[in-house]
């Protein structure tokens, strides 16, 4: 009898606990993350590019996230925490995002995709700001992750067309290759590489079968995206931030850091716009041109010295008229007019927004996470929550020297990155009690 009575005393405290404010807090949290990193387009091609055009779903969808992130936000977050969100530097970088939209070749269609990329925000900062403590973000991101990971591997069965590159798509290059809920293997890759990033923090900190689970299931899928730059930049991104805090030389990241983006950013855009890296680049070679992002980076290069303080206005310039009705010279390796993106986030934001919101973005980028991230107390919880987010940073940084999804409406990449930001902020400034469950 005093068994029974126990347990259901016990379950009585259970259900007590997930409909308190904390329950209520760790759930909404969790839901949060969840639908806005699988949207509400999963298993379609079209997926985060249809968020800022007029599409019903997404437009009532991402209202609805929104409106529900204000609330959660009033009424379940720390006042102290809700004050230290956003720095003025990002909040000087989302006035520069305002101002593109408001020179915007299509204002209407602008404000639209704008809206969605504020939301996005707006949920990350929500996410991070609502769990009471380190085992109730441990159950939002164990949530999501197995969420995402386990539906995208459900797709291969269920809806193998869909959560596959086919021969049949528009790049039949890329069939056989997994992209799982998300639009194109290019998402599907650096998420789940984020996600492998969220199963080593649950393993660190004492979650380890669950955490060994995400880790091993999150990476398998990534191999077979067939991104060789996730691939590439997925241990790196551990090893420099594990390493040097197993040897007890932590502050090393840093410099790490600025050293990789350095290196990266001249083995990039340096073959284009550095002459001895370009002709070492060309002897060294056999083919430098990242298959055929050289030719995009050149010419957004020569469209951003005609308009270099304030750029072309928010999501208009690839894919606009302005490109589409300029000369292609005949020798040009490839036709930039049917492009979308860039494949460099920070040469498009000086393209949008100008060089001078492009320097805001690496201090916003950069500099002030580092500084976030020397300033961690060293505690064990704020230390394995610190690395989750600079891997996730430092991943997502590094990435976007080949891709292009900064401001870009709710792209799940995106969002992942201003997660590490908003994250690593708050890491440095309050301290994350560690629960009741470290098993």
């Amino acid at each position: 009898m005093s068994n029974i009575a126990n347990l259901k005393s016990t379950e009585r405290g259970q259900i007590a606990d997930a409909f308190s404010r904390e329950g209520v807090a760790t759930a909404v949290a969790a839901l949060l993350f969840t639908i806005v990193i699988i949207s509400f387009r999963p298993f379609q091609p079209a997926g985060v590019e249809t968020a800022g055009n007029g599409d019903i779903v997404n437009q009532l969808g991402f209202g609805s996230l929104g409106a529900a992130s204000i609330i959660a936000l009033m009424t379940l977050t720390d006042r102290r925490v809700l004050s230290a969100l956003f720095s003025p530097s990002f909040l000087l970088l989302i006035g520069f995002l305002l101002f593109s939209v408001a020179h915007a070749a299509d204002f209407d269609a602008a404000v639209r995709a704008a809206s969605f990329t504020l939301i996005g925000i707006l949920v990350m900062a929500t996410v991070l700001a609502i769990p009471r403590d380190a085992d109730a973000f441990s159950a939002v991101i164990a949530f999501a992750g197995f969420v995402v990971v386990g539906m995208s591997y459900i797709g291969l069965v269920l809806y193998p067309n869909e959560a596959m590159h086919t021969a049949a798509s528009s790049e039949p290059q890329h069939a056989g290759l997994w992209r799982g809920v998300f639009a194109h293997k290019n998402i599907a890759g650096p998420v789940m590489a984020c996600f492998s990033f969220a199963g080593l923090y649950l393993f660190r900190r004492g979650w380890k079968i669950r955490g060994l689970i995400l880790l091993a299931a999150a990476m398998i899928f990534m191999m077979n995206t067939g991104s060789k730059t996730t691939a590439g930049l997925v241990p790196l991104a551990i090893l420099m931030v594990a390493v040097p805090g197993i040897v007890g030389m932590r502050m090393a990241t840093p410099t790490l850091f600025l050293l990789a983006m350095a290196g990266v950013a001249v083995g990039t855009v340096g073959v284009v716009f550095i002459d001895p890296v370009k002709t070492l680049a060309e002897q060294m070679l056999p083919d430098p041109t990242y298959t055929g992002r050289t030719t995009l980076w050149e010419f957004a290069g020569e469209m951003i010295a005609k308009r270099p303080w304030f750029g072309y206005g928010y999501d208009s310039f690839w894919g606009s008229a302005l490109v589409a009705n300029t000369d292609q010279p005949f020798d040009r390796a490839w036709d930039v007019r049917p492009v979308v993106h860039g494949h460099n986030g920070y040469l498009d934001i000086a393209l949008i927004m100008g060089i001078l919101a492009l320097c805001v973005a690496v201090y916003v980028f950069f500099i002030a996470p580092l500084r976030d991230y020397m300033r961690i107390p060293m505690r064990k919880e704020s230390i394995y929550l610190g690395d989750f987010f600079m891997m996730t940073l430092l991943f997502t940084a590094l990435n976007s020297f080949l891709e292009s999804f900064f401001f870009r409406r709710a792209d799940p990449v995106w969002l992942l990155l201003v997660f590490g930001l908003i994250g690593l902020r708050l890491t440095a400034r309050f301290s994350l009690p560690s629960g009741r469950n470290t098993a």
